[in-house]
């Protein structure tokens, strides 16, 4: 088998025990790599490179396109930008992929037969990492959802479940109150489950989505959902299934690839030879399927699993009653070598084809529509009286029939006919649009900004209102 090139990183704290014990064991297998070692996290933050990435490592992984990744250290402090952050928005690593699984009875958990794979969209959210403050009480951070993002990834999620023989797709959104961004996610995933008649697909809110979860996670088979929400549930599945230590994870795109267990560096036992290799041991099993390498990658699972069965277990999963024998990060790696070729007698075991191809479906392009602009909301930091007086101050104010519709503060409805008991902030939303409804010009935005401007109001930001085939494309005012 001709070698493939892969990029790795050592990482900090516990990374380079693990990755050493990982790249032991996979290469034992049979693995075929050519591997290119580059360095990352501290040492390089440190060195003054805010990515925490050095050009090099960049052109390594620009040619080998797959990445094995430790997990790192970020300095404490301002300035320093997240690396894996930036790695799935420079790559375009869209879809992080979560499997978890219980490993009952041989890793004590309350859910013996969970068995699910949360598929989490990877670059836009809240994760855009848009934020400003804008008065002295108020910060804000924007949350982008958009068609294309959203339907390769809820994309991906269909085609992962399909190929990989499971059998319903869950979505999670909050869209009974963000109806435009998480309505958008709903809409696009009710219109590619609709090209999967095969599979089996239902919607949740994520509140009672997240409780059923915790509660009943065996109910769940491929989970889908906008970043925020996959970072944390992942995460929470992971610990429910027995151990965050235990869990990888794939940042996949449609031109590179990035592995790496999900727990942190762990700093406080790094060099102790006490730290479980499993989650990125697991992640280099998903690396070695990617690759084409499915039954190097069925023979290293096959016998982490036999290790496991065996009771052979690191401190973080070591129970007396349970465990035969507690080894360390080296012992554990060897103890899976010695059982390659073995397959597990009780746990379920493995099969990974070797013609695995996720499907390329072209993303479906966005149908013109007419977009009209009905008005504006305009910003205003203020802290000159009350909900009343600002709105009788801008009362006055007016383009033509371009008027003053409502004021709220925190979203909440505060002028006209306001409730005195509610709480609000210097951060208030002024909603101009035509009495008449009719649509409105730019000029005409702009004059009236000038005209709140020469009333000596302080402007922070401006919302235009657009429709759209005469939808709004903006959320309505309530109370």
């Amino acid at each position: 088998m001709e070698k493939t090139p892969i990029t790795v990183a050592y990482g900090d704290g516990i990374g380079p025990e693990i990755m050493t014990a990982t790249l032991r064991i996979i290469q034992a297998a049979g693995a075929q790599l050519d591997i290119e070692t580059v360095e990352i996290g501290e040492k390089v933050y440190k060195r003054g490179v805010d990515s925490g990435m050095d050009p090099g490592a960049w052109e390594s992984i620009r040619k080998t396109r797959v990445f094995l990744k430790s997990p790192i250290t970020t300095p404490q402090g301002g300035g320093y930008k997240s690396l894996n952050v930036t790695m799935r928005k420079a790559l375009n690593l869209y879809a992080n992929v979560r499997p978890t699984i219980a490993y009952s009875p041989y890793v004590e958990t309350k859910h013996p037969s969970m068995d699910l794979v949360i598929i989490r969209e990877n670059e836009e959210d809240l994760y855009a990492g848009i934020e400003h403050r804008q008065t002295h009480q108020v910060y804000q951070c924007l949350k982008l959802i958009t068609q294309p993002g959203s339907e390769r990834v809820i994309r991906y999620a269909f085609e992962y479940a399909r190929v990989n023989h499971r059998k319903k797709v869950t979505c999670f959104v909050k869209d009974n109150i963000m109806k435009l961004t998480d309505g958008l996610f709903h809409k696009v995933f009710d219109q590619v489950a609709s090209e999967y008649p095969d599979l089996e697909h239902e919607t949740l809110i994520v509140d009672i989505g997240a409780a059923r979860l915790a509660n009943t996670p065996e109910k769940f088979d491929v989970i889908v959902m906008p970043n925020l929400y996959g970072d944390i549930l992942s995460d929470v599945t992971a610990e429910i299934s027995g151990s965050v230590g235990l869990a990888p994870s794939a940042n996949i795109g449609d031109g590179f690839a990035m592995f790496e267990a999900i727990h942190g560096s762990a700093p406080d036992i790094a060099g102790q030879n006490i730290a479980n290799p499993s989650g990125l041991l697991l992640a280099a099993v998903m690396m070695l399927v990617h690759i084409g390498q499915s039954k190097v990658a069925e023979r290293v699972h096959q016998a982490w699993l036999r290790t496991i069965e065996d009771g052979i277990h690191t401190r973080d999963i070591y129970r007396e009653e349970i465990s035969r024998q507690q080894v360390g990060t080296d012992e554990f790696a060897d103890a899976v070598i010695a059982r390659l070729g073995q397959h597990p007698q009780v746990l379920k075991p493995v099969s990974y084809r070797e013609d695995i191809v996720m499907a390329r479906r072209h993303i479906k392009p966005v149908e013109n529509t007419l977009k009209q602009l009905v008005g504006v909301d305009i910003f205003l930091d203020w802290q000159s009286g009350s909900a009343n007086d600002l709105g009788s101050q801008l009362s006055t104010i007016s383009v033509g029939e371009l008027k003053l519709e409502v004021i709220t503060n925190r979203g909440i409805k505060v002028w006209p006919n306001g409730l005195p008991e509610t709480f609000c902030t210097d951060h208030w939303r002024c909603r101009f649009r035509k009495t008449d409804g009719s649509h409105v010009t730019a000029d005409e935005v702009i004059l009236i900004q000038k005209n709140i401007l020469n009333a000596g109001f302080d402007i922070i930001k401006t919302e235009n209102l657009y429709t759209f085939d005469g939808v709004p494309g903006f959320s309505a005012v309530h109370g």
